[in-house]
Order: C-alpha cells, then structure tokens, then sequence
C-alpha cells in the first residue's frame, strides 16, 4: 500500500480546561473514503478544524503527504492549498457570482489566468448541473444549490484532500439528496475524502471506512458493514441504537 495521504498521530487538541481530542491516531490513502461518526461534542469538527490548520494542535503530527503540517514552521497557506474543505453553512462569498466563488482559489492562492481559472469553473458547474447559475450570488440559490457550489469550489483546485463538515446538517431534508449524490460521485472520481456526518445510511453506502469518535478519542474504527452491523465498543453500540440503526 501506498505511504498516506494524511496521517495523524496522537492529535490532543483542549480548550481552556475542556479536552476535545485526547490523542487520535489514524490514517487516510489515496482514493479512501473515511468518515467520521458520533455524538455531538465527540470531536469530529474540531479534528477536522486542526487538519485545516483552523486550530493549532497541542500535541502529536498532522502528516500531508508527507509533511508535517502541524510544524510550527510550515507555511499554512501552502498547506492549506492542498486542500479542499466545506463547511455545513456554506461560507460562500455573498458579494462574489457562484462562477466568482468557485474560480477564485484558483486565480488567487494558485495563480491561474483569470480565463483558465473560470474555465475550471464552469466546466465543474456544467457538472453537477447548474452552470446556468453561474453568474448569480449565493442568495439566489437554494441551500443545496449552495452547498454544491462550495464543493465545487472545495474541487476546483483538485485538492489531496477533500474535508467535509456535516455538510448536510444545515439543508431542508429534501436538498440532502442532491449533495450527498455529489459526494458519491466524488468517491466514483477517486477523490480522497474524511467526512463527518449524521447520515448514517449514506455513511453505510460511500464509506470504505468508518471511524467513531467518543469523548475526544477513537472508540472503534472498521468498513462500514462491520461497525453497522456488529459494533463491539459499547459506546457504539449505544450511540447506533439510539439512532435506531438496524
């Protein structure tokens, strides 16, 4: 197997007194799809916060392809270029067209000609089906719209790294649908993707691993059919019934 594209090692992470990662340890490869299931407060937006380099670690390695990202040296806008994350509010620019939003890491952060960048654009929106947008702003567009567009522009610069918040946590339970397709089609592309989500279906069917988190630390992690169908940490047993998960 292939060295990682992302490793971590005994990643703690606090607030004030509050221990939110109690050392984590794990890893993604290229074309895997990892994604991260557990209560609310258990830690999973603030790993992936500290991948981004949102948040400094307080201890252990984050490892992009590589290197260290978590060395104090590194040069963060560098890293964070290789990659790609979306957040559950969107976090579009609202003064900004969608073909703006979607164009501008690349015109900016990778230095493409305004005309190559625009052309990424919107050959990706012509993708998922709204190039017809591309000259409005985000509130013109529905939520899902919204959120497709902030993948699409988590894309455009074809990040290492794909990093998705709950991306779905913030829709009208008919707009999850159409993001969550565009995820699986994500994986059919071969992108490398760490997911946090409540959709425990969708977890079930696009994940090649599923990682659970309890209390800041890794309770069990497994392929999908096995931690659906045959958890064996008590924590996961109980978080899964109680989300009435058969």
């Amino acid at each position: 197997m292939s060295d990682p594209v992302l490793r971590l090692v005994n990643i703690k992470k606090r607030f004030g007194a509050h221990k939110v990662l109690r050392g984590i340890d794990f890893s993604i490869h290229e074309h895997e799809v990892v994604v991260m299931i557990g209560a609310s407060g258990s830690g999973k937006s603030t790993l992936i916060r500290v991948i981004h380099l949102l948040e400094r670690i307080d201890d252990g390695q984050i490892v992009l392809a590589g290197e260290d990202i978590s060395d104090p040296r590194v040069n963060e806008d560098g890293a964070r270029a290789k990659i790609g994350i979306v957040f559950q509010n969107f976090n579009l620019f609202p003064h900004k067209s969608v073909l703006e939003n979607v164009s501008i890491a690349n015109r900016i952060v990778h230095k493409l000609p305004k005309e190559e960048a625009e052309r990424i654009g919107m050959e990706l929106l012509t993708r998922i089906g709204i190039a017809e947008k591309a000259n409005r702003y985000p509130d013109q567009l529905s939520g899902g719209q919204q959120q497709r567009v902030a993948i699409v522009r988590a894309i455009a610069s074809n990040p290492q790294l794909l990093l998705l918040d709950e991306i779905t946590s913030a829709l009208d339970p008919q707009l999850v649908g159409e993001v969550l397709d565009l995820v699986q089609e994500l994986k059919a592309a071969g992108s490398t993707i760490l997911m946090a989500t409540h959709e425990m279906d969708f977890a079930r069917r696009v994940a090649d691993r599923v990682v659970f988190l309890h209390e800041g630390r890794i309770a069990e992690e497994g392929p999908p059919e096995r931690i659906f169908e045959d958890p064996r940490h008590p924590a996961t047993k109980e978080f899964l019934s109680r989300l009435r998960i058969k």
